[in-house]
Order: C-alpha cells, then structure tokens, then sequence
C-alpha cells in the first residue's frame, strides 16, 4: 500500500504542474481528505520541497534518466520529483519506502511501463546521494556562467531572476537572498492589540510550553520557534502575518484618521492592524473583489473583534462607489509576489518576466482610482510584495508623474514607529531577504496636495 502522504502529495503536484491550483490551494484541498495530522504535514513538506528545489531535482533527473525533463511524461516527472526530494531531503525515510512507493505510484498512474524506469532512476540517485552531480559554488562571481549554474540550479530559482538580481545586489548578496528562500518560514503571528498586547500573548504561549521571540522589525510581531504551532491558544488573539507584512500598515502614520480604506484587504491582517490603531467612533472600509476573498476578510475581522470595520466588495479596477473622501487609504496592490519565495515557493516558477509590465500598468490604474478618494492633506500609501522595481519605484514614479496633485512621502520623516533600517534612501520601505532577513517589500507613500 502506497502511504497516504504520497499519494496526496503526486496528487498537489500534479495540479500545480497542470496549472489547475497554485500550491497553497492544492495543499488545502489535500489536507481535507487526510486524517492523520502528520500525513498533512508530510504532505505540505513534500509538496513545498519540490516547488523550492525543483531546478535541482529536475537536473538530478536529467542526468541520471539521460533525457531532458521534457521528454517524460509529466506524471512520470512529479513521481520522480517528490521521490528525489525524499531521498535527499528527507534522509529519515527509508530510501527502499521511497523507491518502492514510488514505483507502485507509477503503476497506479496508469503508466505500468514506466515503472522500471522510475525504479532505476531513483535507484541510481540513492546510490550517489553522497555526491549528487550538482553545479559547484564559484569561488566569486567573478565567473559569470558559474555563478548563474550554481544560483539557478543548485539553489534552485529561475535563471532571468537571478540574472536581474545578480545584476543589481552581486553574487554574495543573491546567494545569501537565494538560501533564505530556500529555508521554511517560521510561524509568525501579529498580536491582536484590540484584545491583547504583544507581551501579554508572549506570556500566554509561554505558560502553553510554546517558544516565542519578538520580532526584530515590527511592533507586535512574535516569531515562534521552528515546528511550533499556536494549537490550543485562542486564534481571536492574533493573526498568523509575516513580519515584512506587518509593517506596511505603520506606512499610515501615526494618526490614520477618521475615515480610512484599505483598498485591497483580504485575508484582513492589514485591516485589523489598523482597526487596532483607529478610535472605536471612527470608521475602516475594507474591500476586495472576489467572493471568496471577501468572505476570508470577514471572517478576519470578526474574529479580531473590531467593530469599526465596514467591508465593501469593490474593484479598484474601475471607480470606487465612495463620495465621501478618507484620510487614508492603503493600497496593497495585487503583485507578481517574487518577494514572497520563501513562503510561495511555486510562484518562482509561475512568474516571468514578461508578466511584469502588466501588472505595473494594472497597479498604476490602481493606485489612481484609490487616489480619486483621498482628502485634501489626506495620505495614499502604496504597497507590494514584489522584489522588482517596475512593480515598486517603476509604479510610485509613474504616479506622480501623472497625479500632479499628490506630493511623495519622505518615510525618514513622520513615521516613528518604522524602523529606520527598513527605510532606503528614496524615503520608501524596502525590506531584504539578505540584509534584513524578512520577505521582500515595498511601501511607498504620498499626500494630496492641500
């Protein structure tokens, strides 16, 4: 009998490799047909690994079956993928489970002929696990193509991303960038100020035997130690956010104001840190555009508690359906989320490069409807999770060049409670991966003329 977790695990990939989920959402579904809460974890493991390995596996497998990846079968390839992650990264698993496993998994595929090939191939890289045929590190950068080898296959990311941040960062910086993004993100939670403060809930973990720091950035955030959970603590107390995400809400200012819009809310981390910030008699408009989207942010808000949240289901694609002016608004825009790799490995390989002007030109248009509604004196901040600047500077530039009436915000000046080290020399958040160890982010803000 193959184990649960395999089968579960071919059957995410299967739908990542065939564009019909993005891997969070396969995972999702995946957990709801198992049982067992260590089949799950094996199972996000598994199918996690691959998408973060994947350049590494795939040239472990083209050596070793002495064809290129596409010439097999692509069921034979996400077999073959989720079986050398185990035998090289998963060493607790017997390697004759894994071969084994495999090669009924194949038969159970409908593809009983390949079942001796799979079974030579993972055979033969059991055999060399010690010295795996993977491009060496370079002694520098100095030697282009070497370093490209190494950082794209044996560090598994794309080569036209490599080459860009190669070009700007140099290769020790992409290298430590690209290790980051190849580690398991901890579990880092937001402390829900409308309920608890961030030392309070730390104390509260403490006493349920759970390990967990503060953040090195962000006001409320508590990082728990690596393989703990939150099990048996009220989730009403906190959101699960990663630190770099924390922050982009303090881009607001001290003083959000009376009337406030984040523009594109969902899952609701932003919103509530915000609701935390505001005066009860004020007033947070939330909105998203898809139903499910919504229903998440609802769900957010209402267990935060905050009773000044109103969610509206708009599309910052067209006008928005407000008369009033806000003195706020944050705009966190829909992005290529190339700074987020270390938590969404497979968007490395769903993004390229030409995907970029068009988003830059949606988030343009984004961030002029979201300006239509801010008060005169009022602040627009604008926001990603993107690493590439025509999604961040690119966009901020466009604006003002096209928005006459709104000035940029100097972030070294009026915001207090952003650290100063996750502020570049434009006056913009910027976090990195190598130098601040958080995902990378962009902020940027700017106030309507008076």
């Amino acid at each position: 009998m193959i184990a649960p977790a395999r089968v579960a695990a071919y059957q995410v990939l299967t739908a990542v490799s065939a564009g019909r989920a993005d891997l969070p959402s396969a995972i999702a579904r995946s957990r709801l047909r198992l049982t067992d809460e260590r089949d799950r974890a094996l199972v996000s493991d598994i199918a996690t690994g691959v998408q973060r390995w994947r350049a590494a596996l795939d040239h472990l497998i083209a050596h070793f079956a002495k064809r290129r990846i596409d010439r097999l079968d692509p069921e034979i390839v996400d077999i073959l993928r989720l079986s050398v992650y185990q035998l090289i990264h998963l060493t607790r698993v017997p390697a004759a489970a894994v071969v084994d496993d495999a090669v009924n998994l194949t038969r159970k595929a409908g593809k009983k002929s390949g079942s001796g090939f799979v079974n030579a191939v993972l055979r033969a890289i059991s055999r060399a696990r010690g010295r795996l045929p993977l491009p060496p590190r370079p002694d520098s950068g100095a030697d282009r193509e070497a370093a490209l080898a190494y950082l794209t296959v044996t560090l598994s990311h794309p080569r036209w991303l490599v080459e860009r941040w190669l070009d700007r960062y140099g290769f020790d910086a992409v290298e430590r960038w690209l290790q980051f993004d190849n580690q398991p993100a901890p579990l880092t939670l937001r402390a829900n100020r409308l309920r608890i403060t961030r030392d309070e809930l730390a104390t509260r973990l403490a006493g349920l035997g759970i390990d967990a720091a503060a953040g090195r950035f962000a006001p409320d955030a508590l990082v728990l130690r690596a393989g703990q959970t939150t099990r048996g603590v009220d989730h009403s107390l906190y959101v699960v956010q990663d630190e770099a995400s924390q922050l982009l809400p303090l881009l607001a200012g001290v003083n959000p104001g009376r009337r406030v819009l984040d523009a594109c809310a969902s899952p609701g981390g932003k919103t509530t840190a915000l609701a935390a910030e505001m005066d009860a008699r004020d007033v947070l408009i939330a909105c998203d555009v898809r139903d499910a989207r919504v229903d998440l942010l609802r769900r957010t808000v209402n267990a935060s508690g905050a009773s000044n949240v109103r969610l509206v289901q708009a599309d910052l694609l067209a006008p928005l359906p407000f008369r009033a002016p806000f003195d706020t608004v944050l705009v966190d825009a829909p992005c290529s989320g190339l700074g987020t790799l270390r938590r969404d490995p497979d968007i490395r390989w769903r993004r390229g490069e030409d995907d970029l002007p068009a988003l830059a030109a949606a988030q343009l248009v984004m961030l002029q409807r979201a300006a239509e509604v801010v008060a005169a004196g009022g602040r627009l901040v604008y926001a990603t999770c993107s690493s590439e600047p025509e999604e961040n500077e690119g966009v901020a530039a466009a604006f003002l060049a096209t928005t006459p009436d709104f000035a940029a915000v100097d972030l070294r000046r009026g915001t207090p409670a952003l650290p100063p080290s996750v502020i570049d020399g434009n006056g913009h958040l910027r976090t990195y991966p190598h130098v601040h160890g958080l995902e990378a982010f962009f902020g940027a803000a700017f106030v309507k003329r008076l």
